[in-house]
C-alpha cells in the first residue's frame, strides 16, 4: 500500500471536487462539490441521535433504495436540522438545483449540511452558487483540498488523505476527507465523512465493510458526548479502476478492507485531536478485555468522562479518575487485577498495578501527558480481547468556542 502525499478525494480515477465561497457564511468556503464521472455505487451510516436533519433523511432514502449516485454536494453554515417541512423542501430543492444543472436526476444527488441548527437553507445564496461552484469542478489536488476546506465550520484544519493498494495488478485509489472539532460523539457525530474509490466492488459488501470499519473507528471518538443531527459517512464506488469485482472474501477484499480501515482511522483520530479547544490527543487502549463489546464500552467511558478530560489538560495524571470513568461504564470487572500505563514519545510508565497506585514519579507522570498525543493503557487481565477510542482533553478554549458559536 502507498499513501499519496496531499491526497483527497479527487486521488481516485473519475472523480472531480470543488470547495468555494457563494456567501452562505460572512467570508469563508461554504459549498463543496464530489462528483463522479460515471455511476458510482454509494452506500452510507447515519446519525443514531432520534432528531435527524432533512439531508440525512434524503441520503438514507438513496443510499436503501437506489444502485447508484453521482454527486454529494454539501452545504456549510446552516444544518438544516428542525428545520420542518420546510427545510425537507428546501432539501430537495438543493438537490433538483444541482440535478438540473448537471443534467442528472435527484435521485442521483446526496445533500449534506453543516452548522447552526434551526435555521433556514438561504435557497436563494445557493441557488445563485451552484453555477459558479460547477464551473470550478475539477480533478486536481488543490480542488480536493478545497472540499475538506469548504466542509469545515469549527475545525482548525482540513482533513483528508488518500491510499493506493494493488488489488489483482490493478492499482485501485481510495480518497477521502472530513469534517469534525465539537459536537462529538461514539455512534457519529457532528462530522461528515466522504470517502471515494475506483475500486470495483458490490454494494452489499461495499454496505457491510463500510459499517463494520465506521463502528471500530469513527464510532470511536468522542470530544464532548454530544451525538449530532446530522452526522454522516458517504461512500461512493465508480468501479473504473477495472479491477476484478470484490464481491465477498478472499485476498482483495482483505486488502480492500485495510486500506479503507487505515482512512478511517487516519481521519477519526484527526478529528479527535481537532477537538474544539484541544490541546492533545487522547487515546485509549483496553486490553485482556473478557469481551470485545466491554473493552469498547470501558475505552469509551475513559475517553468521555470530562474529568479525564479536564485531568490531561492540566497533565495530571489523576488515575483515580480513570478508575472512576472504568467503574461507572456500566461492565462488570475485578478491579483488584487492573493495570493502567500512561505512553508518549517512546516513554512508558505504569500508574496501577492490581488496583492499587505503584511508586511511580509524579514529574514524570506529567512530563509524559504534557505532549500532543497520549497513550492510556489498560490491562483487564481477564480475557484476549481489546479496543481502542480516540478524545481530546477539555480546555477553557472549548467553553469559549461554543459559548459564541451563534455569534
Amino acid at each position: 500500500m502507498k499513501i499519496i502525499e496531499n491526497g483527497t478525494v479527487t486521488s481516485p480515477i473519475g472523480y472531480l471536487g470543488v470547495g468555494c465561497y457563494i456567501g452562505i457564511k460572512k467570508a469563508k468556503k461554504d459549498l463543496a462539490m464530489i462528483v463522479s464521472q460515471v455511476p458510482a455505487k454509494c452506500v452510507g451510516t447515519f446519525t443514531t441521535n432520534v432528531v435527524k436533519a432533512a439531508p440525512v433523511v434524503w441520503d438514507k432514502n438513496i443510499v436503501d433504495n437506489y444502485s447508484t449516485a453521482k454527486v454529494i454536494a454539501i452545504n456549510s453554515g446552516v444544518a438544516n436540522a428542525c428545520t420542518g417541512v420546510a427545510g425537507e423542501l428546501n432539501n430537495q430543492r438543493f438537490a433538483r438545483l444541482v440535478a438540473e444543472n448537471m443534467g442528472l436526476d435527484e435521485h442521483e444527488v446526496l445533500i449534506c449540511s453543516t452548522g447552526v441548527i434551526g435555521k433556514q437553507l438561504p435557497m436563494d445564496i445557493i441557488e445563485a452558487g451552484l453555477p459558479k461552484a460547477i464551473d470550478l469542478l475539477s480533478e486536481s489536488d488543490q480542488a480536493g483540498i478545497d472540499v475538506a476546506t469548504a466542509i469545515m465550520t469549527t475545525d482548525t484544519k482540513p482533513k483528508h488523505m488518500a491510499i493506493e493498494v494493488s488489488l489483482s495488478g490493478k492499482t485501485v485509489t481510495l480518497g477521502c476527507c472530513a469534517k469534525g472539532s465539537g459536537m462529538i460523539h461514539p455512534n457519529m457525530a457532528t462530522m461528515l465523512g466522504f470517502i471515494t474509490t475506483d475500486c470495483n466492488i458490490s454494494k452489499t459488501v461495499l454496505d457491510a465493510m463500510v459499517k463494520e470499519v465506521v463502528n471500530e473507528t469513527f464510532n470511536m471518538i468522542s470530544v464532548d458526548r454530544d451525538t449530532s443531527t446530522n452526522d454522516t459517512v458517504l461512500c461512493m464506488a465508480n468501479s473504473l479502476a477495472h479491477n476484478p469485482e470484490i464481491v465477498g472474501p478472499g485476498h482483495d477484499y482483505d486488502l480492500f478492507k485495510e486500506a479503507l480501515s487505515i482512512i478511517c482511522t487516519y481521519l477519526a483520530k484527526a478529528i479527535a485531536g481537532d477537538g474544539e479547544g484541544a490541546t492533545k490527543l487522547l487515546e485509549v487502549d483496553v486490553v485482556n478485555c473478557s469481551s470485545k463489546e466491554n473493552a469498547k464500552i470501558i475505552a469509551k467511558s475513559i475517553c468521555t468522562s470530562p474529568l479525564v478530560k479536564t485531568a490531561m489538560f492540566g497533565n495530571d495524571a489523576n488515575w483515580g479518575r480513570l478508575f472512576c470513568a472504568m467503574g461507572y461504564a456500566g461492565v462488570d470487572f475485578d478491579d483488584t487485577i487492573v493495570d493502567i500505563y500512561l505512553q508518549s514519545n517512546g516513554q512508558k510508565i505504569k500508574l496501577v498495578e492490581k488496583g492499587m497506585a505503584t511508586d511511580y514519579s509524579e514529574e514524570k507522570a506529567t512530563e509524559i501527558i504534557d505532549n500532543e498525543k497520549v497513550n492510556v493503557l489498560v490491562d483487564m487481565h481477564e480475557g484476549d480481547q481489546k479496543a481502542r477510542a480516540w478524545g481530546c482533553d477539555l480546555s477553557y478554549d472549548y467553553v469559549k468556542i461554543n459559548a459564541d458559536y451563534r455569534s
